[in-house]
């Protein structure tokens, strides 16, 4: 998944550290809902599509559950560790979510080309 590495999808700072943030981004085949987490001055990102049933994580527009620090699909409880998007309790366990390559430069979180 890739889309012009020359368009910041946002701030570094509109990411508070650790917590999921919902981002609609623009890849090479069409809009998708990105989930990002900042991690100090990085930020991790994946597609937000349980593995499981193939929905949304989120159970409403931007809003995540989060459970012992792990982030939990809000249809059928997968629950994925925040560093690597691995499914560590639930329905997909052993699954991770589909990362999507980002860079952070000068402040802002890029696609990767």
């Amino acid at each position: 998944m890739s889309a012009s590495p020359n368009l910041p999808i946002c701030r570094l700072d509109q990411l508070a550290e650790g917590t999921p943030t919902e981002i609609e981004a623009p890849l090479a085949d069409g809009p998708a809902s990105l989930i990002l987490c900042r991690r100090g001055e990085a930020a991790v990102a994946w597609l937000n599509v349980c593995p499981h049933a193939g929905r949304a994580l989120s159970w409403a527009p931007g809003r995540f559950l989060m459970e012992d620090g792990l982030l939990v699909c809000a249809a059928h409880g997968a629950s994925f560790e925040l560093e690597r998007g691995e499914c560590v309790r639930g329905p997909c366990r052993g699954q991770s979510l589909r990362q999507v390559a980002i860079e952070v430069r000068d402040g802002a979180v890029y696609l990767a080309g």
